[in-house]
């Protein structure tokens, strides 16, 4: 239950954008230019940086949502588990692997983050910006996953529920649609 009253059909982190529309704002835009912006990294590649960390911070509600959006993005479901698994061995490219365990350090602390992690991201083809926008990934995630916890959101089990969000992830981005979240209408038409 969480601990302050939030939209009951809105779970995770989307209630408590829509709870203070005034700091979602800025929260929606920043991850609308990581992942959906222009970058040399591919939407699914950054969709996995977000699930590597959210999975590592035992997030259950992001974890979900960001692994359905990669799996939809790349087209396939094994790659995001298998790079929950083990990235190492994970089947990405080399500046993909390089990039995840760059956001794995940060995951655990900004000063794990060593100049040998960054040289090797340097040596299998990573630009400053993937290195860049990789650490700020991970370090919105990191932030995004205390949000949802600090406050004991909702995370819904049933997996037909991250289908959807996986959709609208992909279809819409990270913006607010027009008119907000609509709780459904009851059977009773009220």
């Amino acid at each position: 239950m969480p601990h302050i009253p939030l939209p009951e059909h809105l779970p995770g982190i989307t209630g408590l954008l829509e709870y203070r529309l005034d700091t979602a704002l800025p929260i929606r835009d920043l991850t609308q230019i990581l992942l959906r912006g222009e970058s040399t990294l591919t939407q699914g590649e950054r969709e996995l940086i977000a699930t590597i960390v959210s999975s590592r911070n035992c997030t259950n509600f992001c974890e979900a949502a960001h692994t359905k959006a990669a799996d939809m993005l790349l087209g396939e479901s094994e790659t995001a588990r298998l790079v929950k698994l083990d990235f190492e061995t994970a089947p990405v490219s080399d500046k993909m692997k390089a990039l995840l365990n760059i956001a794995a350090l940060t995951q655990k602390s900004g000063k794990s983050v060593t100049p040998e992690a960054i040289e090797r991201a340097h040596q299998v083809g990573a630009t400053d910006l993937e290195i860049h926008d990789t650490v700020l990934i991970a370090a919105l995630f990191c932030l995004y996953n205390k949000y949802v916890d600090g406050l004991a959101t909702v995370a819904p089990t049933d997996p037909a529920y991250y289908e959807t969000l996986g959709e609208r992830i992909v279809g819409r981005g990270y913006m607010r649609p027009p008119g907000g979240h609509q709780a459904p209408q009851s059977s009773n038409g009220i």
